[in-house]
């Protein structure tokens, strides 16, 4: 098994019994695989890992590469699950900062903020880009104006021919605005398949493509998938990784009433993990007035900013670690003759080395003197298939948590209310 999770810095009052809840996990378990809790059309994604379409799956191989051969950039144009997926992977994967030889990644159609788009627009026009546009519906606004605006750019500068060439859409099988326009413009479509949401949808084209493009092995991604889905599939509580971890947060939650969950991570490429985990929970259970509250740090860069609070302030949160056990890369501290920073103790030691006394310490510090609980998710490394085999277990788990809880874990009612508001200012027909 990739991932260990360990609740030793979480303390024995602040555990929950797995052996009062086996029954009462094993009966949501039957509901989740019989599909019929709330939402069950929804739950496509727990067997798309084995029944993915494999001739689309080569067609998403051959024009990922031929997209890295023939241009510099790839702009993903989504948002939400449409985009934080695949952003986690790439910067989990390949790091924050661009590679030489590899494609650069970009997003837009993921924020209104006129200065962002701006930067974004004037970066990419006078280089060779390409798009991957991902929406179900083809009209979420803040997309639908971005792919307006890149389409334009794109036929300007290649033609009407060329644009045609450089742009992928990402969308619903058979009906939606987009899908009207990449048949009528002649776009290479993939399919965003009808029974998996948004924020569960990295495993689909919508994260696939844009993976395959930053030129991360998509086979081992589905690896990854299919062993995790193998992994967590037991109804046994005393097995089940992901049903522990959810087991635990409803505890945290309804029994002792915890209202935040901070995901802490100690590598600046997992901040977008981040992101993606707090659109997967808090989309799926914040309904009905309930639900913890998720959000996140980077450490031990915001132990300068959070710390304090963490260890003294008022016991409204429990951390989550994912800690990655062996990094990708190694940087020594050098031998300093002066010694002006007192540093030379650890000439000769390497960057992880420290970060890991840094994470040892914080986590005997935060659960122990700050009695703040602490669930510690560890994997060996990071590559393609261990991102993959980290969002199935976070998707079972949030699953099976948000049954816990009480509410239908694959819709989203109250987002529409601030989009109906918009459009209503906006002069939009109807509204």
């Amino acid at each position: 098994m990739s991932l260990k999770i360990s609740f030793q810095h979480v303390k024995k009052e602040q555990m929950v019994s797995f052996e009062e809840n086996k029954e009462r996990v094993a009966e949501i378990d039957r509901m989740i695989n019989e599909r019929s809790g709330a939402g069950s059309d929804f739950l496509g994604w727990l067997d798309y890992p084995v029944n993915y379409d494999r001739y689309e799956f080569d067609r998403i191989l051959k024009k990922s590469e031929e997209f890295r051969n023939k241009y510099e950039i790839l702009v993903v144009c989504g948002i939400g699950g449409s985009y934080l997926g695949a952003r986690a992977a790439i910067d989990a994967v390949n790091g924050v900062m661009p590679k030489k030889g590899r494609m650069q990644i970009l997003y837009l159609g993921n924020t209104l903020d006129p200065n962002y788009s701006s930067e974004i627009l004037e970066y990419i026009k006078d280089r060779n880009f390409c798009v991957c546009v991902i929406s179900k519906s083809g009209t979420t606004t803040e997309t639908s104006v971005s792919f307006r605006i890149l389409k334009e750019m794109l036929e300007d500068k290649y033609g009407k021919d060329g644009a045609r060439e450089a742009i992928v859409a990402v969308t619903d099988k058979e009906k939606g605005a987009l899908k009207q326009l990449a048949d009528s413009e002649g776009y290479e479509t993939y399919v965003l398949p009808d029974d998996i949401g948004g924020r569960f949808s990295v495993m689909t084209p919508v994260g696939l493509f844009p993976i395959a493009c930053a030129g991360i092995d998509i086979r081992e991604f589905m690896k990854g998938l299919q062993d995790a889905r193998n992994d967590f599939s037991s109804p046994n509580i005393f097995e089940n990784q992901a049903y522990q971890y959810a087991l635990e947060r409803n505890f945290l939650y309804e029994k002792l009433h915890y209202r935040v969950e901070m995901m802490a991570t100690y590598e600046f490429r997992l901040k977008n993990l981040n992101e993606w985990w707090k659109q997967l929970f808090d989309e799926s259970e914040g309904k009905l007035n309930k639900a913890v509250l998720t959000t996140s740090a980077t450490f031990t860069t915001d132990l300068h900013s959070l710390g304090q609070f963490i260890q003294e302030g008022s016991k409204i949160l429990y951390e989550t670690i994912i800690y990655i056990d062996n990094p990708s890369y190694e940087v020594n501290v050098p031998y300093d003759r002066d010694n002006l920073d007192g540093l030379n103790y650890l000439a000769g030691k390497n960057l992880s080395y420290i970060n890991r006394k840094a994470y040892e310490g914080t986590l005997e510090a935060h659960s122990e003197t700050g009695n703040v609980p602490n669930i510690c998710i560890n994997l060996d490394k990071m590559d393609a298939y261990n991102i993959a085999y980290l969002f199935f277990f976070f998707m079972k788990a949030c699953a099976m948590s948000a049954y816990l809880l009480g509410v239908n874990p694959f819709n989203q009612p109250g987002v529409e209310v601030y989009k109906k508001n918009m459009f209503h200012l906006l002069g939009k027909e109807g509204y």
